[in-house]
């Protein structure tokens, strides 16, 4: 028996069937194209592709220029009369390295951006009359010397410390890329002011040394651990110097021991028993991390004039800046390191001064 439309609407199984077909007609209206790939999986839809641009005019006339092909930029080169190296106060030239810790063939400047070769310590520069053109081009750039009343005057404005004209100098001392820093420094001002923290602060003398030897100022202010460097009447910021600037810091060279097994002059049982008595000592001063130390050689020598063998407490300082604060007084108290064991530097003021002690003591009176 055959139902009217409307009556076979009504049956709930006819209903279902009604509501698939609406959907159905839904899904036909976006279906793709007949002529589309049959392949082609309907979540997602292929991207159309698109034309290549065209070259700018600009690109076009640089390939004109380099006859069709790309070329390796040109190595820098600098007219300064010294070697390139990461530190300047730090190192000293007459160390001699006897390995190193990666391949010296690695120049931290980039390969091919310097002109200079890489030794594994420094890039050294042409000898010639370089360093005679660069004290007279110092001098000219110098000009006159300032006058008490113009000293004044650039010290208040730049020795306070929220001066925005500021440099903090570290444990590396004066570093290559801070030369740089300078410049850009003065580029806009006449001095900058230069806060020193850490092992450089042992000898203040050479940090003034290499920052006028290297960046061509001059040193107006000095207190305690603050610099302000002077960049001269007659500095033009159009003119400054070429300083290529180094990409990573290379890593320090391999060099001999510093403290040996058996101090020189004296017995292995001899160098034991100094070592325990400076372990059982008082520390003549605690030193801190990052702290300043231009006070540190004064008392070491003045406690070396009544006891031999003197204790630095270096707790929390570090194991390397230990030794670099070793290495610093040995040349300049002078004195001879015998221990650096838990953070504990063990110095002895050595033989000879013992030795000149005691015959001016015994010495006698002139008549």
């Amino acid at each position: 028996m055959l139902l009217p439309r409307d009556l076979l609407l009504l049956l709930p199984w006819r209903r279902a069937t009604a509501a698939g077909e609406a959907i159905a007609r839904r899904l036909n209206h976006h279906r793709a194209p007949p002529f589309s790939d049959p392949d082609d999986d309907p979540p997602f839809t292929r991207l159309a592709e698109r034309p290549p641009r065209a070259p700018s005019k600009k690109k076009k006339k640089e390939e004109e220029d380099q006859g069709g092909r790309i070329r390796p930029p040109e190595p820098a080169s600098s007219d300064l009369p010294f070697d390139f190296q990461y530190s300047y106060s730090e190192t000293d030239p007459a160390w001699r390295p006897i390995g190193f810790r990666e391949p010296t063939r690695f120049s931290p400047f980039g390969p091919g951006r310097l002109d200079r070769p890489w030794d594994g310590v420094a890039a050294a520069a042409a000898r010639g009359d370089g360093a005679g053109a660069a004290a007279t081009s110092r001098e000219e750039v110098l000009g006159e010397p300032l006058a008490e009343e113009e000293v004044a005057q650039l010290v208040e404005r730049y020795r306070h410390s929220d001066c925005s004209r500021q440099i903090n100098l570290g444990k590396g001392g004066v570093t290559h890329n801070m030369i740089d820093d300078i410049h850009n420094h003065w580029k806009r001002a006449e001095a900058v002011r230069i806060k020193c923290l850490g092992v450089p602060t042992l000898d203040m003398d050479n940090i003034c040394f290499h920052l006028e030897d290297k960046t061509g100022g001059k040193v107006i202010y000095r207190n305690i651990n603050i610099l302000i460097l002077y960049r001269g009447r007659n500095y033009d910021p159009k003119q400054r110097p070429q300083i290529p600037l180094m990409l990573w810091k290379p890593l320090a060279p391999i060099y001999p021991r510093l403290v040996q097994n058996v101090a020189d002059g004296l017995t292995f049982e001899k160098t034991k028993e100094l070592r325990n008595t400076g372990l059982n000592s008082s520390p003549l001063m605690k030193l801190t991390r990052n702290g300043v130390y231009v006070n540190v050689v004064d008392r070491v020598r003045e406690a070396f004039k009544t006891v031999e063998v003197v204790r630095l407490d270096c707790s929390h300082v570090g194991s390397s800046d230990c030794k670099k604060i070793g290495v610093k007084l040995r040349d300049l108290v002078p004195c001879v390191p015998l221990l650096f064991k838990d953070e504990q530097i063990i110095l002895w003021r050595g033989k000879v001064k013992q030795e000149n002690s005691v015959s001016l003591q015994f010495s006698p009176e002139p008549s």
